[in-house]
């Protein structure tokens, strides 16, 4: 880093356009661009973002910039902080997660993350989707994982992981010894379902016909449904990710028909520039996926 580009840096930042800081350090605005892009090479990661027209800064950008401020001609002590950036992030990662998420795959997730970055600091908060939804909007959360997309406004969502859903039953239950299970085979059965609300519940239940099943227990956690199951208490259809990470004793996973999609979303805050440990961390998340 050089007095140049922190005076250049410095001066977009405070006027929040590339013209009006070429114009101020009596250049070019293509010259401010370049010497821009010359300081991202050298910190590591981007400051400024293009928002709906507008220049953003990153929070990797405001977190250089705080240091700026204290300590202008510092360069010394500028180069400390761009490497404490890159290397842990601009403080706490904070995720909003749905259970089936939180109590799966998001500790071999976390446990990948540590690896690369043994320091920074995780904060992981579990709720529905709507909640997770409002979390990620507020910015209490700097991403969520959620199930459903629920209509918040202020956040947008990418897919992350569609799997087909499986029957688990007992393991010694008279339908362990099938290689699939179809949804007629559950008639008289007593069926563990989600609760109400639950993006994946109505289509669980448009899979079978009305009355056929057992409708006694429920809970918002596959988790619990996968416990319940493994002591007789009835069977289910569940996210495979669930079972699979849990590795419950006593239970069967069973292909199940017809085809039942579970869906898992990333929410970003709509217009707000994501921390490059967001990006780095769901890097992780998708290899635990598989």
């Amino acid at each position: 880093m050089n007095f140049k580009q922190i005076e250049t840096f410095r001066t977009v930042m405070l006027s929040r356009s590339m013209t009006i800081a070429a114009e101020q350090l009596h250049t070019s605005q293509p010259n401010v661009s370049r010497v821009i892009a010359q300081l991202e090479r050298e910190a590591g990661f981007r400051l400024f973002e293009r928002i709906a027209g507008r220049l953003v800064p990153t929070a990797e950008g405001e977190a250089l910039f705080r240091d700026v401020e204290r300590a202008f001609v510092g360069l010394d002590t500028l180069r400390d902080s761009a490497r404490a950036i890159r290397q842990l992030g601009t403080g706490t990662l904070r995720i909003g997660a749905v259970p089936s998420i939180a109590m799966s795959v998001m500790s071999p997730a976390i446990r990948e993350f540590r690896k690369r970055h043994p320091d920074v600091p995780i904060s992981v908060h579990t709720s529905d989707s709507p909640t997770v939804a409002k979390w990620t909007a507020t910015q209490f959360c700097d991403f969520g994982l959620v199930s459903y997309v629920a209509d918040t406004p202020g956040v947008e969502a990418s897919s992350l992981r569609e799997v087909q859903g499986v029957c688990v039953v007992p393991a010694d239950h008279r339908l362990a010894r099938k290689r699939r299970v179809a949804a007629g085979d559950l008639d008289g059965e007593t069926f563990i379902s989600l609760t109400h609300g639950d993006g994946t519940r109505a289509a669980i239940d448009a899979a079978f016909v009305p009355d056929r099943r057992k409708l006694t227990l429920e809970t918002p956690y596959a988790a619990t449904i996968c416990t319940m199951v493994s002591m007789g208490l009835g069977v289910s259809v569940v996210n495979p990710l669930v079972i699979r990470s849990l590795r419950i004793a006593g239970v069967k996973a069973l292909p199940f028909e017809p085809a039942i999609a579970f869906n898992s979303f990333v929410l970003r805050a709509r217009q707000h520039p994501e921390p490059a440990l967001a990006g780095a961390f769901l890097e992780c998340l998708r290899r635990a996926i598989g």
